[in-house]
């Protein structure tokens, strides 16, 4: 299995999911961090990411095979994240067959309905069940 972690800025949110995942004993998963700056990748590989890269072609390149691709909500959406999602990146994103599992954080003008106030902790865990959900439906 490969997962792909898109994440920007500090790499926070990319970092405390691959950590946790990692220390899940789940999956064998491969992971791929892929960051929108040096500092998010760095924080990334540093939290146990299997490889990583920076900025947009690694995102075009990774997407390709992914299994799964892990990020905030606004790796869909061109110029989120303060800019550093190109239009290329949120395309690449989308159109992938990847499931993408999108970790919901209102916030740069993007609100998702229903999501309700949970902490990243909380969402962490749901990215995690998410993918082992759809593990086992893989297998019936």
């Amino acid at each position: 299995m490969k997962i792909v972690v898109i994440d920007g800025q500090g790499g926070r949110m990319g970092s405390q999911f691959i950590d946790r995942f990692k220390k899940s004993g789940q999956f064998q998963a491969k992971i791929i961090a892929v960051g929108t700056n040096s500092i998010a990748a760095s924080a990334m590989l540093k939290a146990g990411a299997d490889g990583a890269a920076t900025g947009e072609n690694p995102v075009l390149v990774n997407t390709r095979d992914a299994d799964y691709v892990v990020g905030p909500i606004g790796i869909l959406a061109a110029d989120a994240l303060l800019g550093e999602i190109t239009p290329a990146m949120a395309m690449a994103v989308a159109q992938c067959a990847a499931e993408k599992i999108l970790i919901p954080v209102n916030a740069c003008n993007y609100r998702v309905a229903g999501v309700g106030s949970h902490t990243l902790n909380e969402l962490i865990d749901d990215v995690i069940a998410q993918i082992a959900l759809a593990e086992r439906e893989k297998t019936c």
